[in-house]
């Protein structure tokens, strides 16, 4: 984020009363707890996607192969 960004930021937080600011403070954590996890997803997955592409390609094939059976999920 650039600095003329933050500036602004600050200036708008600056002019509501403080416990507005600190209710907006507590919703930008939230967001950027939000987005932060958002990205470590992304990133996991591009660093898994083929070998998840791979495994599903092979779990295709177990089952046009006829080497898999219906879940029963009463064996949970």
């Amino acid at each position: 984020m650039s600095t003329a960004t933050i500036e602004t930021v600050t200036k708008m937080l600056e002019s509501l009363p403080d416990s507005v600011q600190n209710q907006a403070m507590e919703h930008l954590r939230e967001y950027l707890a939000d987005i932060t996890d958002e990205l470590r997803w992304d990133e996991s997955f591009a660093r898994t996607a083929d070998r998840l592409a791979e495994v599903a390609s092979q779990a295709r094939q177990q089952f046009l192969d006829g080497k898999t059976e219906p879940f029963d999920f009463d064996k949970l």
